[in-house]
């Protein structure tokens, strides 16, 4: 999914779950004790605001079909931390007496904190989905990963047979050029041939002219 978002996730997880047991005992403080765990919980509601941004900023880097999934995880978070602002206003308004503090902190904050427990129980199950979600990507990604990889060894194979091929082509060539300058060699020499056997003949046949004019003209004296 993104190693990025996911430390920034657990550093808000841890964060929050952090607040919301200062909340809970800034609740059942008084003067400077209470004023001291308040302003801790809003430095704390400053960092993971801060957390948030930089979650939200990773998560709008990444490819459209994990974005969308993340920032639905986002609005959980933004909801949470909402929570966490109301209970600190509640906590700040006031001078509230004995009685009410003791009735919020037995109703009010029990059925806050039941429902961030249950808010944050299905945020850690999406997180698990995400989680699975991821690992299935990862899994593609690496299949992908080795198609890829396998396409190029074939790419390879196939540019070095036909580098092969080439090479056969252009011997076959030479061989075909030789074997017509070898053609044209036995054509000239079998011309040539023929015309030294014309000549040969030629030859003899005046000889054996030549050779019976004589005995005729030896005879005929």
């Amino acid at each position: 999914m993104s190693e990025v978002f996911d430390g920034y996730e657990r550093q808000y997880c841890e964060l929050s779950a952090n607040l919301s047991r200062k909340c809970t005992s800034a609740s059942a403080l008084n003067g400077e004790q209470k004023k001291q765990k308040v302003s801790e919980v809003k430095t704390g509601i400053d960092e993971a605001e801060a957390l948030i941004r930089k979650m939200d900023l990773e998560a709008r880097s990444l490819p459209p079909n994990v974005k969308a999934v993340l920032l639905a995880k986002l609005r959980e978070y933004k909801s949470d931390l909402n929570n966490l602002k109301s209970e600190v206003k509640r906590i700040e308004s006031g001078s509230l007496s004995a009685a009410t503090r003791d009735e919020l902190l037995e109703s009010g904050m029990a059925d806050t904190l039941t429902a961030s427990a249950d808010q944050r129980s299905r945020l850690m199950s999406t997180t698990e989905r995400l989680d699975k979600s991821s690992d299935r990507i990862k899994e593609s990604r690496r299949t992908m990963l080795e198609t890829e990889e396998l396409g190029v060894s074939i790419l390879q194979d196939l540019h070095s047979q036909r580098q092969s091929l080439l090479h056969a082509h252009n011997t076959l060539h030479g061989v075909d050029d030789n074997i017509g300058k070898s053609k044209r060699i036995l054509t000239n020499m079998s011309r040539r041939m023929n015309k030294n056997k014309w000549i040969v003949t030629s030859i003899i046949i005046v000889l054996v002219l030549a050779i019976i004019l004589i005995l005729y003209f030896k005879l005929t004296k």
